[in-house]
């Protein structure tokens, strides 16, 4: 029985090498932000929007431990959700958890692309945006180190670098 949880900042590549590995390894694929649009038919800006953070993150720990029963799967998961309740503890005793490490510099390029496909930060300059992501990381750091394990995911811009990456992670993790 495989279950992995991917954590780290938004755009660290949860998703992007979550879904590759899942391809690569014939597991199943949970990006939990999605799971949580889904089952609500609302999206999470949404879901912030009328019923405020605590309220969704009770939501995404409810569901957290809904995806956290399967078996055979990678989950990737929000930006935010180990840094709430015991999320990263209860992620750390269900299955293995990586933190995938991306650098500050890497992370405002990658937003900056993205910038208008998150509420968050679709509004912030460029040195506003760079700031934030800084704070933020500073903040969550001692969540995200708590994870079983990490992986450099800095390499992710292209699909070569995607299989790159799925390759150094397979090797890493011995799968």
């Amino acid at each position: 029985m495989t279950r992995i949880f991917l954590v780290g900042y938004m755009g660290a590549g949860k998703t992007t090498l979550g879904r590759a590995l899942a391809r690569e390894l014939n597991l199943g694929f949970i990006d939990l932000d999605c799971y949580i649009e889904e089952r609500y038919h609302k999206s999470i800006s949404q879901i912030f929007a009328e019923k405020g953070e605590e309220e969704f993150r009770l939501l995404e720990q409810r569901l957290l431990h809904e995806v956290a029963e399967f078996e055979d799967v990678i989950i990737s998961t929000g930006g935010g959700t180990p840094c709430f309740f015991d999320n990263i503890d209860y992620m750390n005793r269900q299955g293995t958890t990586v933190y995938l490490q991306v650098p500050i510099e890497r992370l405002f390029i990658r937003l900056s692309i993205a910038r208008s496909k998150r509420p968050l930060i679709k509004d912030k300059k460029d040195e506003e945006l760079r700031l934030f992501i800084e704070q933020q990381l500073a903040k969550r750091q001692a969540y995200y180190s708590r994870a079983g394990h990490s992986f450099v995911a800095d390499r992710l811009e292209d699909r070569m670098q995607v299989a790159d990456s799925v390759a150094a992670f397979r090797k890493q993790f011995a799968i």
